[in-house]
C-alpha cells in the first residue's frame, strides 16, 4: 500500500514541477492502459474454473450491486466533470 501511495504522491510531484508542459499524449497511454487492463481482469476471471464455474450461483443480487456501484461510479465522474467545468482554474499563472 505504501508503495501505491509513494508512486502517487511522486506523480503528484512531477506532474506540479512540469506542470508548464503540456503532456498531450497521456490521455492516451492511460486510456490504453485502462482498456489493457479491463482485458486482463477479464482474462483472469475466463482462467479461473472456481469462477466460471460459480457464476450462476452469483445471482442477481451481484449483478445489481455491480450495475449500480458502475452507474453511481459514471454519475459522480460526470458530476465531478461538470463541476471542474464550470470552475476552471486560472491559466494565466
Amino acid at each position: 500500500m505504501f508503495v501505491v501511495l509513494i508512486f502517487m504522491f511522486a506523480g503528484v510531484i512531477t506532474g506540479y514541477l512540469f506542470r508548464k508542459l503540456k503532456f498531450t499524449f497521456v490521455n492516451k497511454i492511460i486510456l490504453a492502459l485502462i482498456w489493457l487492463l479491463l482485458f486482463l481482469l477479464g482474462v483472469e476471471v475466463g482462467v479461473n474454473d472456481h469462477v466460471v464455474k460459480q457464476f450462476a450461483n452469483l445471482g442477481f443480487e451481484a449483478l445489481l450491486i455491480a450495475a449500480f456501484g458502475t452507474m453511481g461510479s459514471v454519475v459522480g465522474a460526470w458530476l465531478l466533470w461538470k463541476i471542474t467545468i464550470k470552475f476552471p482554474s486560472d491559466k494565466s499563472e
